[in-house]
């Protein structure tokens, strides 16, 4: 996983509120065995016409917001089933930051383990934000725990563990792999037992 510091980008606004994680990455889309590929996906049901033609209303598809790497949306976004298929897809499509006004519990986890970083705004903060023009960047600073625009200066709060493991780019194997030293010791420990 690669730290996550400092993250500049352009914005895209999906100010629906509960979007579940059915909504996210549609539930026949996941028979991938890899964290890849999965982008393509991403709001399948909403993003695409029945005849697989790009539905030209929905925000994803507009085409000054190709490339948008941070994503605006509503109240308890990642709702639903725990599948980390959720995460996969949106980290996939290329977003890095989403900022929302709550999350699902379970899908801010598996954000952070992905190495997307989960904001939590006020409805006016967020609203401020989803007015910038798609050639406005943004700039979220995680060691500051602040989102900087042309519209003002957003604080947010997040846990220090998710923090720490964010800036050091370490999800749970990393994590376990800095202890490689003395799990080997342990093995050979047990190994001269036996």
């Amino acid at each position: 996983m690669e730290p996550l510091r400092m993250h500049k980008g352009t914005t895209v606004t999906l100010m629906n509120d509960h979007i579940d994680t059915d909504q996210i990455i549609p539930k026949q889309f996941l028979k991938r065995i890899e964290r890849t590929g999965f982008g393509q996906f991403l709001f399948d049901e909403w993003r695409f016409l029945d005849d697989r033609s790009p539905n030209p209303s929905f925000p994803l598809n507009e085409p000054s917001r190709q490339g948008a790497s941070v994503l605006i949306t509503g109240e308890n976004f990642g709702c639903g089933s725990s599948r980390e298929h959720a995460p996969w897809a949106l980290h996939d499509y290329g977003f890095k930051v989403i900022i929302a006004g709550s999350f699902a519990d379970i899908f801010y986890m598996n954000c952070t383990k992905n190495g997307m970083l989960p904001i939590v705004l006020p409805k006016e903060a967020r609203a401020q934000l989803a007015s910038l023009s798609a050639d406005e960047t943004i700039e979220v600073d995680l060691d500051e725990q602040v989102v900087k625009a042309s519209c003002g200066e957003y604080p947010f709060d997040i846990e220090h563990v998710w923090k720490e493991k964010l800036l050091n780019g370490l999800d749970d194997i990393a994590i376990t792999l800095q202890y490689e030293a003395q799990i080997a010791l342990y093995e050979e420990k047990i190994s001269i037992k036996s």
